[in-house]
Formats: structure tokens, sequence, C-alpha cells
């Protein structure tokens, strides 16, 4: 029997305010779209982003690896997911790599239901609004060093909120009652990921490569000139 999967869910669906129609192709399409945009894309380059890093901070790389070796032995297949809850090294360089590097430069655009005055600035009603996800993990006035890719600063004092129920300090899900919906997800994945990468291979740059932090825009933001990487097996069997 083939596993259901979730364009199998969409074409159960059924809108009961249209009299219980099924959905047409193009809306098939554009949720079938959404899901691998939004939920297979921004992750993946989220990883690129955060594999370039592992080349370019070899020594971020090595203690990665001495975290993992602490906490799975040597004979289990995988670093599993109730592995990742004592790897808070792992967790730190995650954090890093998405305040670094967010998935987008931007949320989804907002208009303003009344004229308010922020900062001085008057925005009119209805005015559409884009809040920088990018300019909001930089901001000197809160991060130190913020251009420097140090993992310790979630390491020291108080955990940073990413939701936006205490604090703004940043947000690559967006913030508040529109955030991501699978914020709690992706995290798990990137680390789940990025843990099991760096407990397979070494990863190092190709002879005569530079890791370029460059962007280029596409539907995330991603590395506009990728670079070549060497694997070394860490575990051969």
């Amino acid at each position: 029997m083939a596993p259901f999967c979730y364009v199998d869910s969409l074409l159960a669906l059924e809108i009961p305010e249209e009299g219980g129609r099924k959905l047409n192709d193009g809306e098939l399409v554009t949720l079938s779209m959404e899901l691998h945009t939004a939920g297979a894309g921004t992750t993946v380059n989220t990883l690129h982003w955060f594999m370039a890093n592992m080349v370019k901070y070899p020594e971020v790389q090595r203690k990665m690896w001495e975290e993992i070796k602490g906490v799975v032995r040597e004979e289990e297949d995988i670093v599993r997911e109730e592995d990742l809850q004592r790897m808070p090294y792992i967790k730190a360089v995650v954090m890093e790599g998405l305040r670094r590097h967010p998935p987008g430069h931007f949320l989804v655009p907002h208009a303003v239901s009344e004229d308010v005055s922020i900062a001085g600035y008057v925005i009119p009603k209805g005015t559409t609004v884009l809040f920088s996800v990018k300019d909001a993990g930089l901001d000197g006035d809160v991060w130190k060093d913020p251009l420097e890719f140090r993992r310790e600063r979630f390491l020291e004092g108080e955990k940073v909120d990413i939701t936006g129920s205490r604090e703004t300090k940043m947000m690559p899900f967006g913030a508040r009652r529109r955030i991501c919906p699978a914020v709690s997800l992706s995290i798990l994945h990137l680390e789940y990921f990025a843990a099991n990468m760096v407990r397979e291979f070494e990863w190092k740059a190709a002879d005569g490569e530079v890791v370029d932090f460059a962007e280029t825009f596409a539907l995330t933001r991603s590395i506009k000139n990728p670079f070549r990487a060497i694997l070394v097996p860490r575990r051969r069997k």
C-alpha cells in the first residue's frame, strides 16, 4: 500500500463554504508550491549558509564534533532528536546562523490600520510596511559585533526570544501571532541535519576555494557564489 502523502491530503479536502467542492488544479499547485518553498526550500537554503560557516570557521565545526562525540555513542547510526537536547553548543550555532543569515530579508507585507507615529515618523493609515529581518539581526545597538559569527552569544546570559513574545532582537520566522507555524519543526530540522552532517563528515574548502558570503535574492537569501567543499568521512566502517 502506497504511503499517504501531502498531495493525497489536498485531494481529499473539501470546502464546505462552497458546497463541499474539491480544490481546483490552481489551488493544488499553489499549496504544493508553498509547502516546497516555505517548508523545504528555506531549510535547505539555511543549511547551505550553515555549512558555509562550518567551512569558513573550522574551530566551530571542531567544537560541534566534540560535543557530538560526548553525547552519541560511536555504534549509534545517527544523532537522534532526543540527543539534540543535550547539545547546547549546536543549538547556539544554529541560532547564530539564523541571526546572521535569516531565510529572507523581509517579512510578509503588512498594512497600517490607522495613522501611527514611530520614532518621529508618521505612517499614514493604509501604508504597506515591510519589516527588515536582516537589519534586526545585525543591529549594533542590540548585538555586539553583529557581523561576526559568534555562537557563544547564545550560550551567555538570558536566552534570546525569537518569537517576539518578550522582545524582538531577531525574527527569522516572523513574530508573535503571525510567526511561522512551523518554527519549532524548522529549528529541529536544522539542528538534526547540521548535527548529522558534521558527525559523518569533516567539511573543508577545496583547494583554491574561498567562502564568499555575498548574497543574491531569489525566493530566499541565497549564496551568490557557491563554493566547492571536500567531505572527509569521520567514521570509517
